[in-house]
């Protein structure tokens, strides 16, 4: 039996799907699917199912899964021993951008350190990877979630700014004011509402997606921003105030939809009691 075809089987087992199995492993799709039909040949049984959202395991693909892992870990054992190298462990962590810097490299020298056979890859959270740190309204079905953060939407606003002078901000304090629109958010698709409920106009004077930049163009002057307010955002150049007619916050977490030692390693880390 082929170890290599192995691994292809390991792979569209662990992402569901044919398609982000070939990216993960570096392999066309067709050549993908050849490789498993032979190997479904070999075993006389099919191991998986093709349905719309990727692909369901058949119980013989549960029963060839945790086998196929062990003979491929012992592989790499008998390589590592051999050439004298640390078997490394690969581990693909989608993140959403805007979860701030210094928090996140914090967390990541905490996991690379408890971890020390670790090779850690950070990737966008729609690319094929192993666990990730998402906004639950990202889920996908099958995945478990384990709540880490709660952030609330506020306006932020620059300092000298009127509205700077208000405790917290109503959408009619709103009207003309210059507005920094970060998109795709679905915080603003909310307040664009409101707006429109309210016959509110901005004047939008820069359109952009990461968070880190709206703060920075807040603080240049620029306008004020909807932004997911954490602790890392917090400069004396900027304030931050509350719309009472706008309640929204963003729970952030880790998702994962194979469970395995390096995911139980990071949910320990992220355990929000800890």
């Amino acid at each position: 039996m082929d170890l290599r075809v192995l691994g292809h089987f390991v792979a569209v087992y662990e992402q569901g799907s044919f398609s982000a199995a070939s990216r993960s492993r570096f392999i066309a799709q067709p050549s993908l699917s050849a490789a498993l039909k032979q190997l479904e040949d070999e075993l006389g049984r099919p191991l998986f199912v093709r349905h719309a959202r990727g692909v369901r395991a058949t119980d013989a693909a549960e029963q060839l899964y945790p086998l196929a892992k062990q003979l491929l870990g012992q592989a790499d054992a008998i390589q590592a021993m051999f050439s004298g190298r640390q078997v490394k462990e690969p581990f693909r962590l989608g993140l959403i951008k805007g979860l701030g810097v210094a928090r996140m490299s914090a967390l990541l020298k905490q996991f690379t350190s408890a971890r020390d056979s670790l090779e850690l890859t950070l990737v966008p959270p729609e690319e094929a990877c192993d666990a990730r740190l998402i906004t639950r309204d990202l889920l996908l079905p099958g995945e478990q979630f384990l709540p880490v953060w709660q952030e609330e939407y506020q306006l932020a606003v620059p300092v000298g700014h009127p509205l700077s002078l208000l405790e917290r901000v109503c959408i009619a304090d709103l009207a003309d004011a210059a507005f920094i629109q970060r998109t795709p958010c679905d915080a603003w698709n909310s307040l664009k509402a409101l707006l429109r409920e309210s016959a509110v106009s901005l004047d939008i004077r820069a359109r952009i997606q990461t968070i880190e930049y709206a703060v920075g163009l807040v603080s240049a002057g620029v306008g004020c921003a909807l932004i997911p307010v954490h602790a890392e955002l917090q400069q004396h150049d900027v304030l931050f105030k509350p719309l009472p007619e706008l309640q929204l916050k963003r729970e952030i977490g880790l998702a994962w939809r194979r469970e395995s030692e390096v995911v139980q390693v990071l949910r320990q880390l992220l355990r929000p009691d800890a």
